[in-house]
């Protein structure tokens, strides 16, 4: 053997956290450091991913998994050519055929001898045996354990003598042990990462949660929807949940996530209105580096992030048609890939959406898919308005009492019949969530003394006319009224901030909204984006 294979380099890399890609392309160096060899390859096993298009489908058995060359280095005769790329007619061999499939398949070495006087019958490229003056071949398993890993291959300008033959194995067996270490540390971080992406995701949930830990209310149709949440939580099935917003539909979300079989696993939310429209397939199905511009890293998608667990699709009606019919595809065969890559991944997911519009009347005007409404809606849970579970105004006051004094480390403030009965008498077009606000606000001007409920149609015409001795002339508005007075007050907000809705010093941070909930409420009231 001309020279002894460096097994100190090899031993260099199994005890090393090297990534994979690194981990071959120093095996196959190092052996090609042997002068007589033209051309060192590996194969690795793994899952069929081009079987459309593979030149070598028809031999394949089964069409499930295949050798993938991860790894090539050599040159030609004249040292110019570097043989490193791995794409090309032999990218894929079928598990048991040809020489590399059938190494990979029975574990057994293959090795041939003098091969510019001698034919072959394994020898596709008699040209190139040729004309690089290629002598000799071998072939062993990379093996670790009881697996094959896959095969490495030598091609030499010399005949491969027993003792290099046997060098060779040896060297695979170390080689197997770093791929297979190089596999382990590319696995584990790669749990690392998605428990560090869940962790940032989850904390930021806890965030907005927190306040909203509990489902609240004793009204009829409340319970009611209380029941419906344990009948559904135990199944698979998809829900939808329609409402007003602000009515709660996140924390039903979130209750049902809770209640099911998958509640120890991530309740990933999606808010699909706050997404721009070329963003959305990266969104769901993540990316992969050098995909777009900007993408610099490979990012899981949030479909990805919720496998095993629920994925909650808030202002599903805001999607476009051209998602929907991804989204409708992820939800029937529950595959997907990511923008930017060819690999076809599987997820196990449940699926809860949350709508304020009329789903089935956006289908009937061309703007929903008929399909992905019956897909989302196997069990629809229709959230009442605040004005219609009027019951409710009571203990939900009571919860945001306690929760905001804790808070503010005051008393919990005492709340009166006249406080109800204030409370009662406003219709609430911002549901759940605009009663939380007012007790908020009540609570900061009391400064932990006597509450005093201003109600929001006194603030809003305030704001409207600049004038603040303007008295509310009626006690209570008509809906309409209502709905004129916040159309009104939107766009005061929106002309103040120059139309500019996020950000400091914009509509909803005036407003003092979510800017999602406020784009919505733009949308449901048809109001223009510009003077």
């Amino acid at each position: 053997m001309n020279g002894a294979i460096p097994f100190n380099s090899i031993n260099e890399l199994i005890v090393r956290k090297s990534p994979m890609r690194g981990t071959l392309k120093a095996i196959v160096s190092q052996v090609l450091k042997q002068e007589k060899f033209a051309l060192v390859r590996i194969w690795l096993i793994d899952k069929g991913d081009i079987c459309e298009t593979c030149v070598m489908r028809a031999e394949c058995p089964n069409q499930e998994s295949c050798l993938h060359l991860t790894a090539s280095e050599g040159k030609d005769l004249s040292g110019e050519k570097v043989w490193a790329e791995i794409e090309g007619k032999f990218k894929r061999f079928p598990i048991g055929v040809r020489k590399i499939g059938v190494v990979g398949e029975s574990g057994k070495s293959v090795y041939l001898d003098n091969l510019q006087t001698t034919k072959d019958a394994w020898i596709v490229r008699e040209d190139w045996i040729k004309s690089e003056k290629i002598e000799g071949f071998a072939a062993h398993p990379l093996k670790f354990q009881d697996d094959i890993l896959g095969v490495i291959a030598v091609f030499s300008r010399q005949n491969i003598s027993t003792e290099s033959f046997e060098w060779l194995r040896v060297f695979a067996d170390q080689a197997s042990i770093a791929i297979a270490n190089a596999r382990a540390f590319e696995e584990i971080e790669k749990l690392r990462q998605k428990l560090e992406e869940e962790n940032d995701y989850l904390k930021e949930e806890i965030k907005e949660t927190a306040p909203h830990k509990f489902l609240i209310g004793k009204s009829p149709v409340w319970t009611k929807i209380l029941q419906q949440i344990e009948l559904v939580a135990s199944s698979e099935a998809t829900v939808l949940l329609t409402g007003e917003s602000g009515t709660g539909k996140e924390m039903v979300a979130r209750a049902v996530h809770e209640a099911g079989s998958r509640k120890n696993a991530p309740l990933v939310k999606v808010n699909c209105a706050a997404i721009s429209n070329e963003l959305f397939e990266s969104e769901f199905f993540g990316h992969i580096k050098g995909a777009f511009t900007g993408a610099f890293k490979d990012r899981i998608g949030r479909f990805q992030l919720a496998d095993s667990g629920t994925i909650f699709l808030d202002e599903v009606g805001e999607l476009p048609l051209q998602m929907q019919g991804k989204l409708l595809r992820i939800l029937q065969e529950k595959q997907f890939e990511r923008v930017g890559e060819d690999r076809t991944r599987t997820v196990d997911v449940r699926v809860i959406a949350a709508t304020n519009r009329d789903l089935w009347a956006e289908v009937e005007k061309g703007n929903f898919r008929q399909d992905l409404f019956y897909r989302l809606s196997v069990f629809p849970i229709h959230l009442p308005p605040l004005r219609e579970r009027l019951e409710d105004i009571e203990p939900l006051t009571q919860h945001f009492l306690k929760q905001f004094a804790e808070k503010m480390r005051c008393e919990v403030f005492k709340l009166t019949a006249d406080d109800i009965k204030t409370l009662q008498n406003y219709s609430y077009p911002g549901n759940v969530r605009e009663l939380q606000n007012i007790v908020e606000r009540a609570i900061i001007l009391a400064q932990c003394n006597r509450l005093n409920f201003t109600m929001p149609q006194v603030l809003n015409r305030m704001i409207v006319t600049g004038n603040e001795d303007i008295p509310t002339k009626k006690s209570i508005l008509t809906y309409t009224e209502l709905k004129d007075l916040e159309r009104e007050n939107i766009i005061q907000a929106l002309k103040k901030s120059g139309y500019k809705i996020y950000g400091k010093e914009g509509a909803a941070e005036i407003l003092d909204s979510k800017p999602t909930t406020l784009i919505s409420r733009i949308k449901a009231l048809q109001i223009p984006m510009r003077p």
